[in-house]
């Protein structure tokens, strides 16, 4: 996923919250979300023949009267491989959800990737449901650098591409006022 030379740095022990960064929902932030209020949650790791380890996590919404682009919450990824590494986290700043097909984005607020921090990128998830492995693409698929993506526009990636090994996103549609 980070392409050798890519600015990614070879990580000893990649950070402690870079697998499952996403802190749970205060009170205060569970009474102002409702349970069908569009979101995208949850924390997996991909499937690689190569053996990298390559992991997720998100915890996106948005309420039932805002449109996607007022979505908030986190996100992180980290690629530990054989010959590169490398993490980033961020906060959401579009959600769109349909069905089960979440389209997501974000600013990267933290990373060890030279040239990654403050910069867009985006994601998308199938939530194939129970006992189904999920599927995840992001914006940087045909790059296989998170860094060269330009101006990536608000809620823009690649089709889901990968496909999850372990762990579970979930995804609730979102009601589109008035349809």
């Amino acid at each position: 996923m980070l392409a050798a030379g890519a600015g990614g740095s070879a990580l000893a022990v990649p950070p402690p919250d870079a697998a499952h960064p996403v802190p749970r929902a205060t009170a205060a932030q569970s009474a102002t979300h409702q349970p069908a209020d569009a979101r995208l949650t949850g924390s997996a790791k991909l499937r690689r023949a190569d053996g990298d380890d390559v992991r997720f996590s998100f915890d996106a919404r948005f309420r039932q009267h805002e449109t996607p682009d007022k979505a908030r919450g986190t996100f992180a990824f980290r690629h530990v491989g054989k010959t590169t590494s490398g993490w980033a986290k961020g906060r959401i700043d579009c959600l769109v959800t349909g069905g089960k097909v979440a389209v997501a984005s974000g600013i990267v607020t933290a990373t060890d990737v030279a040239g990654l921090k403050g910069k867009r990128v985006g994601f998308s998830v199938h939530d194939r449901g129970p006992g189904r492995a999920d599927r995840l693409g992001y914006s940087w698929a045909s790059t296989n650098d998170p860094t060269a993506t330009k101006d990536l526009p608000k809620c823009v990636s690649s089709a889901p591409f990968e496909t999850v090994e372990r762990g579970d996103f979930t995804v609730v549609p979102w009601e589109v006022p008035g349809s």
